[in-house]
């Protein structure tokens, strides 16, 4: 028998309770919130399906890679800044030593094994896997109503790449400066394009042709690991318009995450900073659509581009994207009415800012704004390790699956799929009847009817 996602939390939840949580605690003492959040964490992530074994190499035997991992984990669970204050923790706190896998303060690394061994799990990209593994024994079974796509700043203290230059290199570039000074370059447009004679389309609207060099085209027919090593993943300079109108600058990365109901971070991308939102969205798609089931794509107006409308559409979801906004000045004829939202799908719309508020958190509550590693690769182990520390462990998760099941409760007028919107109860309503609808895969909620109608028609 195959269990629900609600199921297997709440027979993790008993046996933590009824089984683990005394064991630990008679050996190590009372456990406190922390202790007891770092113990569930460590046991719903399979980390030791992951972590390499330590023996059988010549040479003086490695330390215990698996102790060092959950250690890293601790670290973010007890909100800890910097290596040295974990190890200080370590010494003092005999029983987040245990947990982690030492008996005994002398058997703690010193501090340089620790920064190896956190460079070892960065390049063999061991938080991804060990995510993508409980996204997908967690949530693959699930329907879920909306996926979220946004983008942040990730500010990192690293230096642009700034290719070396040879001899040869230099001089060309010297006289390439020059002989553009002497020449007089014809006159063109902010964009770039060559002023001339306007050159109008017979027939009125030009129609669309999508560019085929443009890396969204490109992307439509690349396999996934194709999509990301064309992704740029340097640290640049990133800019980015604020609520009030003005331009904000960062020095770092960008993190493209794609964001289940409930807050569950499903896919997670790190590029350039300088590279635009609208690029990464066909890899996360094709990413999420890899491990889960969903049924909306919900992203804001940077995303509203022809190509990524089709892909979501492709892969057999509702792509909901705020339209862009074009204004023009000074036209002789009434332009074009806008696309605008529907009720339904402004509604579902509202459904986004749940990637802001994961976005906020990590800011906020998991220490991403002080990032004290350098390189992509540290950088992304460092954002999904801190992300392992938040409270959404089996209590939190469970509550929330409760939550979305009484959405069907009688009284509803409406529900948003994941995520249950009540209205005051009436005596006089039923339970409202969900129908599928196959070639959308959407789910439509039939108008609930009162008792006397239901009696009137049967």
């Amino acid at each position: 028998m195959k269990l629900t996602l609600l199921q297997q939390l709440t027979q993790f939840s008993h046996l933590l309770q009824n089984s683990l949580f005394p064991v630990v605690e008679e050996s190590l003492g009372e456990l406190d919130q922390r202790a007891r959040r770092l113990v569930a964490i460590l046991e719903m992530i399979p980390l030791g399906r992951f972590v390499p074994a330590c023996g059988g190499w010549m040479g003086r035997p490695l330390k215990n890679r698996y102790a060092l991992a959950c250690s890293f984990v601790a670290r973010a669970v007890y909100g800890l800044g910097t290596t040295r204050d974990l190890i200080d923790r370590l010494r003092n706190d005999a029983q987040m030593r245990s947990i982690c896998g030492w008996s005994y303060s002398w058997q703690l690394p010193h501090e340089a094994t620790f920064s190896r061994a956190f460079a070892e799990f960065a390049l063999m990209e061991l938080p991804q896997l060990v995510h993508e593994a409980l996204i997908q024994e967690t949530q693959q079974d699930r329907l879920i109503g909306h996926i979220a796509r946004d983008s942040t700043a990730i500010c990192a203290r690293e230096r642009f790449p700034e290719p070396p230059l040879n001899r040869k290199q230099r001089e060309q570039a010297r006289r390439a400066a020059a002989r553009a000074k002497a020449e007089p370059s014809p006159k063109r447009s902010r964009k770039g394009i060559p002023l001339g004679p306007v050159k109008r389309y017979k027939g009125g609207k030009r129609p669309y042709k999508p560019s085929s060099t443009s890396r969204l085209h490109k992307q439509r027919s690349w396999s996934l690991k194709a999509m990301l090593a064309d992704l740029p993943r340097h640290c640049s300079l990133g800019v980015k318009t604020s609520p009030d109108g003005n331009q904000e600058y960062w020095r770092g990365y960008k993190l493209h995450l794609d964001v289940a109901d409930g807050q569950i971070p499903i896919s997670c991308v790190l590029t350039a900073a300088s590279l635009h939102d609208s690029q990464v969205a066909i890899p996360l798609a094709t990413m999420t659509a890899s491990r889960v089931t969903s049924l909306y794509d919900v992203m804001d107006s940077a995303y509203d581009a022809t190509e990524i409308i089709e892909h979501s559409r492709e892969l057999g979801h509702v792509p909901i994207i705020r339209p862009i906004r074009r204004t023009r000045k000074n036209l002789f004829f009434p332009p074009l009415a806008a696309r605008t939202f529907s009720w339904a799908e402004a509604d579902r719309f509202r459904e986004r800012t749940m990637v802001e508020r994961v976005y906020g958190r990590l800011k906020d509550e998991f220490g991403t704004r002080d990032i004290r590693v350098r390189g992509q690769r540290k950088i992304m182990a460092h954002l999904i390790v801190r992300g392992a520390g938040a409270d959404s462990g089996p209590d939190s998760a469970a509550e929330y699956m409760k939550t979305a099941q009484t959405s069907l409760q009688i009284g509803s007028k409406y529900v948003v799929f994941g995520q249950a919107r009540f209205r005051p109860s009436n005596s006089n309503c039923q339970q409202p009847i969900l129908r599928p609808r196959a070639p959308e895969r959407q789910f439509v909620l039939q108008e609930t009817r009162t008792a006397d109608r239901l009696r009137g028609n049967s």
